[in-house]
């Protein structure tokens, strides 16, 4: 092997090293900025797992409203003694993350559509239709329950249905759940907020703001 050809190998190596590093950082870069944007939705998330345990009684052992590493929050608790409690905590997030997304978009569609002319509007209130739209749109992206609220939920009605056949009838939630979970790779849970937003907006009937 001449020199040459030991050169355009080396080269050749270190443009697809670059190339690499170049990746790995955008999609470092990607993945923290859609953390630091969706953290109302992961604490909102938590929140509702937490305030869920304390309404059944299930005893909570920490809660981790926000964190850089996976998950990105999490509620530690004891063992619920019935499945009802299991299943309220683990759906309330659903519940809670759809309401409070839902009012900021009906917030910002009402804003939208006193505003008239965008470039008349204030600062102030484009400053508060931004900070509404992000708002529904990361609280909204995290409603859905997590893999691990499906697995919990799995197994108790793996384990409790003989004893009471009611249930089966949170089996249809399991699925839902872990379908939605699936989906998120296919942007799920943005298009899940964004219905929301649009549903808010056809409530309020605001159309498109005047520029």
């Amino acid at each position: 092997m001449n020199a040459e050809t030991v050169a355009y190998a080396v080269a050749a190596v270190g443009a697809i090293a670059m190339l690499i590093a170049v990746i790995v950082g955008i999609s470092t870069l990607l993945w923290l900025l859609v953390r630091l944007v969706t953290i109302p939705g992961v604490v909102i998330h938590e929140f509702a797992h937490k305030q869920a345990c304390e309404l059944v009684g299930v005893p909570v052992l920490e809660v981790v409203y926000f964190q850089f590493g996976d998950p990105a929050g999490y509620v530690r608790h004891g063992q619920p003694r019935r499945y009802r409690e299991a299943f309220v905590v683990s759906v309330a997030p659903f519940l809670v993350n759809t309401v409070v997304a839902f009012a900021a978009f009906l917030g910002l569609a009402a804003l939208v559509s006193t505003t008239g002319n965008l470039r008349a509007a204030s600062s102030e209130t484009i400053a508060a239709t931004a900070v509404l739209g992000w708002l529904g749109l990361s609280i909204g992206m995290h409603a859905f329950p997590s893999t691990g609220d499906a697995n919990t939920l799995w197994r108790r009605s793996r384990l409790e249905w003989r004893q009471s056949p009611t249930v089966l009838l949170g089996i249809p939630v399991v699925v839902v759940i872990y379908v939605a979970n699936l989906l998120s790779w296919l942007w799920a849970d943005v298009l899940y907020a964004l219905g929301l937003g649009i549903l808010a907006f056809s409530i309020v009937g605001a159309g498109p703001v005047p520029v």
